[in-house]
Order: structure tokens, then sequence, then C-alpha cells
């Protein structure tokens, strides 16, 4: 007789535990009968939902996880040499994907908050810069700016660049209608907003997200097949316009997290530890001691922590769980701050 397997807690991805929209789940359960028949309607249906959602024209939408492809389309764009700035430590999905046509990759340290450093990004902008890559709130530190000053910036900013805003974890935040810079793509500036359904709506196994941008740059990309139905698949595409519309599922994933999130910045402060004020879902905190000291004691209660960040090495980012596996891994923390 054999041991059952080991149930391993992964917090390191940012998933979101509490699973998908009801109405997503029986969209996919009633759709499971038709994985013979090819995407359809539904490309152009959900294309409809977004445009309603975010009130811009639906030619402006490219559907689908791009990030990586974009930083490529992007670099490839005027041939080599193009730069490409980001914050750092950030995720690294669309500037890691400009080398293969001779991007270069420009990186700005995060301020002393750890938030994106909006004069520094600036001053880094010249004559050779291809694109400007801000995450917010920003990830891995959960960082948001404050919501008038960034847009300000955004909007300024593109005048001299295209800026690329991804907002993955927006919703997370308690008033995201009022801290997007979608409206400024709206408005015709040189900006490009992602969104993802695998966050906060919980579809990161279908992979399914969407970028706003200009007309013309949204139809530059769909004619090189980036966005076409060949690239999606029929269950993705029906379980996101469902979860679109379910803002019920949206506020009660928000308001747990928010809760635990909570939890732990109450634990850092009572031990006195570094944090930043991130609203994601997840937090990051100093240590006190390098990443792998305090990845191996969760590892050893069968919790999976993988990121490690070069730029501040005691610093661990860990993703909000269900509530007693957060518990369980603020234990196994706490512990290992003594």
């Amino acid at each position: 007789m054999t041991d059952a397997p080991r149930s391993i807690i992964i917090l390191s991805h940012n998933e979101s535990p509490f699973g998908p929209s009801p109405r997503a789940l029986r969209a996919i359960e009633e759709n499971l009968a038709h994985l013979n028949r090819y995407v359809g309607d539904e490309l152009d249906q959900l294309t409809a939902a977004i445009a309603a959602h975010e009130r811009i024209a639906p030619e402006q939408i490219v559907l689908g996880e791009i990030l990586d492809v974009l930083g490529l389309y992007l670099s490839a764009q005027g041939g080599p040499g193009g730069e490409f700035i980001y914050s750092e430590p950030g995720y690294t999905a669309l500037v890691d994907a400009v080398a293969p046509a001779g991007g270069k990759i420009i990186a700005v340290p995060l301020n002393d908050r750890l938030d994106n450093d909006l004069p520094a990004i600036a001053s880094a902008v010249n004559a050779r810069t291809r694109a400007v890559y801000l995450i917010n709130p920003h990830n891995p530190s959960g960082t948001v700016s404050p919501a008038e000053e960034f847009i300000a910036f955004v909007r300024d900013l593109s005048n001299r660049a295209l800026v690329i805003v991804d907002e993955a974890y927006l919703d997370y935040t308690l008033d995201p209608e009022r801290r997007t810079v979608a409206g400024l793509v709206r408005d015709g500036h040189q900006v490009v907003v992602f969104r993802t359904f695998a966050k906060i709506h919980g579809l990161a196994g279908l992979a399914i997200g969407y970028v706003l941008a200009s007309a013309k740059l949204a139809r530059s990309l769909r004619q090189i097949g980036i966005g076409a139905f060949h690239g999606l698949n029929r269950l993705g595409l029906l379980a996101a316009q469902a979860s679109l519309a379910d803002s019920e599922h949206i506020t009660a994933v928000r308001t747990a997290v928010a809760a635990e999130r909570e939890s732990w910045h109450a634990l850092f402060r009572a031990n006195g530890v570094s944090f930043s004020a991130a609203q994601g879902n997840f937090v990051f905190f100093d240590a006190g001691r390098r990443h792998g000291d305090v990845t191996a004691a969760l590892a050893a209660r069968d919790i999976a922590i993988k990121q490690s960040y070069p730029a501040l090495p005691t610093w661990l980012r860990i993703s909000i769980g269900l509530p007693d596996d957060n518990v369980l891994a603020r234990q196994v923390v706490a512990d290992s701050l003594r």
C-alpha cells in the first residue's frame, strides 16, 4: 500500500484560490459537449461585451494573453535597437520577448516605497525608446500609484513614447474605475492597456485576456494573426463573457482577498517587518534573510513559493490563498521571523 500524495499549497503564481464565477463554470459545463466545434460567434460576443464594459470601440480590442507577442511585435517594428523601459523588479513577460528582434531592455529600479519611479522612468525615455511598460498595481510589490498623478503621467509620457499599462491586478483595488488609464486609449493617446481574466476572474487555466489599443495598432496585430479565432478556445471565450457579467463574484473575491491581505499586514506590523502597501492578491515583505531560507521553511510544510528577486534578495512575495492556507503560511513565516 502506497501513501497518498501530499497536497501542495501553491502560493506563488497569484492565482485566485476562490475559483471562477459560478456563471463561468455553468457556461463551461453547458458547452463541454461542443468541443468538436471551432470558435464562431463567441469571439465577437466577448469583444462586444468588453467594448461595452470598457466603453471603447470593438476595433480597439485584441483578445488573448498577448504580452509576450506584443513585445516581440513592437521590437520588430523599426528594426533592432529599440529600447523598452520597465520597473525592476517587475513582471518581465513583455520585455523578455523583445530580444529576438534586437530590442534592448532598460530597467529602472522601484523607488523607496517600492512604487514605479515615475520621474526616473520619464528621464530614461529618449529617441530610441520603443515603449514604456508599467504595471499598476505593480508586480511583485503590489503598490499602486496615486490615481490622478499616474493618469496624468501616462498621458504626458504618451506624447513621447508608446506607454503600455498592465492592469492585471487593478480589479483588486477598491476603485478600479478611477485608476484605470483606459480612458486615455479612448481619447486617442499613445497608450495600450492590458487586462487578463487569469487573476480576479479565476480563469488562469484558460489563458484569456485582452488589450485595448489604438484602432491602427489593434488592426496591425490582427493582420498577423494575433487575437484570431484559431489562437483562442471556445470555453475561454464563453467563460470570460459570463464572468465579466458577474460583478457580485468580483466584489466577493475582492473583499475576501482584502481581508486576508490585511491579516498578513497585521502580522508584519506586529513583528516590525518592512512590507509594501500591496493592493493586489499577494503580499510583499522583507523577511530579513535570504529568500531561500524562508521558502525552504514553507516547502517543509508543503507550501510552494518560487519567486526570487536579485535586486531585493531578502524580499518575498506570497500569493493570497484560501483562509486555512493563509493561516498555515503565516504561522510558518512568523516562526521564521523569530
